[in-house]
């Protein structure tokens, strides 16, 4: 069970059976204070972190792993209310040494079959996706130890 209690202004906060919080809150304009995510945000980022670990898991099965993973995810929303979710998109952006069918594979995988947030939220939405390739500088790269100075 998941309990959302009340915390004064508009902010609430979430416990779960983990026994962690997710606290929420309205921007000063809607009447909250703006000191947490608002609840479509936290809607948006469990999407995100339920693919995320299903792909690290995935491609840890077939023995690879990105040097780093970010999925960044826009949302468009009905024009009247109730103003859900109609399309959703994620890029996944990825480093290191994991080939683009397999990443490809993990990503389809988790979004059809495994990601249980993926799936409530495809009953509501179009959810699309693409991957990008990034390199990330190693941390002994000279560029980086020139721009630290």
């Amino acid at each position: 069970m998941i309990t959302v209690t009340f915390d004064g202004g508009m902010k609430f906060v979430g416990r779960g059976e983990s026994g962690h919080e997710v606290w929420m809150d309205a921007s000063a304009k809607a009447g909250g204070a703006d000191k947490a995510a608002r609840p479509i945000e936290v809607l948006l980022s469990a999407l995100g972190g339920c693919t995320g670990m299903d792909v690290i898991s995935i491609l840890r099965k077939m023995r690879t792993e990105p040097d780093a993973l970010r999925i960044e995810i826009v949302g468009e929303r009905a024009k009247g209310h109730p103003t859900h979710f109609t399309r959703i998109h994620l890029t996944y952006v990825v480093s290191g040494d994991v080939t683009k069918e397999k990443i490809e594979k993990a990503i389809e995988l988790s979004l059809t079959k495994y990601c249980s947030v993926a799936n409530t939220l495809a009953g509501v939405a179009e959810i699309t996706s693409e991957v990008r390739f990034e390199t990330v500088p190693s941390p002994a790269d000279p560029q980086i130890e020139r721009e630290a100075s």
